[in-house]
């Protein structure tokens, strides 16, 4: 099959950020993995003196506890186990948040990266708070994750041209969201401010956030469907986001996923959560050949469509 020229700029990062790409992100899923494991061993241990008996207690991390019996072998034993793992797994996230400090100034030195910091730390934001698995990125933020994966750079400045980043909000697990957010204390608005707090939601427009330099969170949702209610707040804070119902959303939650590290300008890491290219191609297409779109978007969809194609046929076979 013969192959075909390419269309689009392309422009690679070189050897030397290449390397540096591949090292870092051996630093950071290992830091990813170090953080779960920590996770699991939140909170404490410790012995509680009942009666004529010391029994053993776990505590959680908000401070609930939970007797696991009278002091014996098989405790002593759970306890001796519990404190060795955690201060094992503390030690092991601590070395590797120093590492990965020293491969963010690698980063830096060596340009790897593109994507915007605050982009960056509102996913970082979601994943230590372990809300990632709600919200999919969608829309042209999903870009950096593409060319990073592919180690190149989108050559055409039109592409990735908006100061808006969209969160495909997952309904189906609205429940367990709600929960989870409850237990955290804070709205997602709250959430968001935590990264920056000049973030203020749109007058009219409450599924929009935009803080101090333009830079816009916008919060979608698929349209309502089995029972979804509507309009939807995301938590019950009078003052958090409601989300957009969003055309063809269903679609792109139940597609194939693509999940990447990207770097910001500052050298600074985080996982996006994406829909693979070819779903991002596709979608784009559709969206392009919508009557009610603005011309200059169904420019830039048919734009945004054709690069990403290239880039699988010439990057990410």
């Amino acid at each position: 099959m013969e192959k075909l020229p390419k269309k689009y700029l392309w422009l690679d990062i070189g050897d030397d950020a290449r390397r540096q790409f591949i090292d870092a992100q051996s630093v950071f899923t290992a830091w990813e993995a170090a953080r779960k494991s920590a996770g699991e061993v939140r909170g404490g241990m410790y012995w509680k003196r009942q009666g004529n008996a010391d029994y053993l207690i776990r505590t959680s991390p908000k401070n609930s506890q939970k007797s696991l019996g009278p002091r014996s072998a098989e405790t002593e034993h759970i306890y001796e186990k519990f404190k060795a793992r955690k201060d094992q797994v503390e030690q092991r996230l601590a070395d590797l948040n120093t590492e990965l400090i020293r491969q963010q100034r690698m980063n830096r030195a060596l340009f790897v990266g593109r994507a915007p910091r605050v982009l960056v730390d509102i996913l970082n934001r979601l994943a230590v708070s372990d809300l990632a698995e709600y919200f999919t990125v969608v829309g042209t933020h999903a870009l950096y994750a593409y060319e990073a994966a592919a180690g190149v750079r989108i050559g055409e400045s039109a592409a990735l041209a908006t100061r808006d980043v969209d969160l495909l909000w997952d309904t189906r697990k609205r429940l367990s969201f709600v929960t989870h957010m409850e237990t955290l204390g804070t709205s997602m608005l709250g959430l968001i401010r935590k990264v920056d707090p000049t973030f203020e939601l749109r007058p009219g427009q409450q599924y929009s956030a935009v803080n101090s330099k333009g830079f816009e969170v916008d919060i979608l949702r698929r349209e309502a469907k089995d029972g979804d209610p509507h309009p939807l707040r995301l938590t019950d804070d009078a003052d958090d986001f409601y989300a957009v119902q969003a055309k063809k959303a269903e679609v792109l939650l139940s597609g194939p996923r693509f999940s990447s590290m990207i770097v910001a300008s500052t050298g600074h890491m985080a996982r996006m959560h994406t829909i693979a290219p070819q779903a991002f191609a596709k979608f784009k297409h559709w969206m392009a050949d919508q009557a009610d779109r603005e011309v200059l978007k169904r420019k830039r969809d048919i734009l945004q469509a054709e690069l990403v194609e290239e880039l699988v046929r010439e990057y990410l076979p």
